[in-house]
């Protein structure tokens, strides 16, 4: 066998890559599913008819048919994550989240731009259903984990640091907040004026505003 790197194939075959994909796949399904029709009115049948998949497959890869909805519901941080990763340190928060959601709302794929319209009304549906709002909290846990890493690098702390801990905390409060509250801005004005250039920086304004408020100014300025 060659000494490359090869994708990695858990047991049953499928690459991790593929898996993932497929995964979304299904959320994708299920989650307009459960917002067109109700998560009590959607069965495992439905989505796997949906998707074109055995109902046994679908739970090879998810425990319930509410845990379907997880992969899109992280579709909700995934753009605000990924620009957080990049960073700079010699940029205060504002101009690096208005610099680039404005670039990634130009460069964005209509696919992904679809799942996080998806992942808006799945955050807007866990409200009701505390089955959804299971996986919105795991997504905001997983996005709270994240952010130890990306406030430690930024402060010269391990991630383990409680005073990190602490901003990590608090800043993936904001995040869940504010995705609520933009999320039911979003879909009650239907999108509409959603995607103007003020908007966008208007956002990137009220997160960076808010992540300071919240860690009391120590996340936010530029590193030196």
């Amino acid at each position: 066998m060659s000494a490359m790197a090869t994708e990695k194939r858990p047991a049953g075959g499928m690459s991790e890559r593929r898996r993932t994909r497929l995964r979304l796949e299904i959320s994708r399904e299920a989650a307009r599913l459960f917002w067109k029709q109700g998560v009590a009115a959607t069965s495992g049948d439905q989505i796997a008819d949906a998707v074109g998949l055995s109902t046994r497959t679908i739970w090879r890869h998810f425990r319930s048919k509410e845990a379907c909805a997880e992969p899109i519901v992280m579709q909700g941080v995934v753009t605000l994550m990924s620009v957080l990763h990049s960073w700079p340190k010699d940029s205060s928060l504002e101009d690096h989240l208005a610099g680039e959601l404005v670039r990634l709302q130009y460069e964005t794929r209509p696919v992904d731009l679809t799942d996080e319209m998806l992942a808006m009304k799945m955050i807007r549906l866990a409200d009701t259903e505390p089955a959804l709002r299971t996986a919105w909290l795991m997504a905001c846990d997983q996005t709270e984990q994240q952010l130890r890493v990306i406030i430690g690098d930024r402060l010269g702390r391990p991630a383990g640091d409680l005073e990190v801990r602490l901003h990590a905390a608090a800043t993936a409060a904001v995040v869940r907040v504010l995705d609520e509250q933009i999320g039911v801005a979003f879909l009650a004005d239907a999108g509409a004026g959603a995607t103007e250039l003020t908007e966008v920086k208007a956002a990137a304004g009220r997160f960076a505003h808010a992540i300071r408020a919240a860690t009391g100014g120590a996340v936010g300025d530029p590193i030196a």
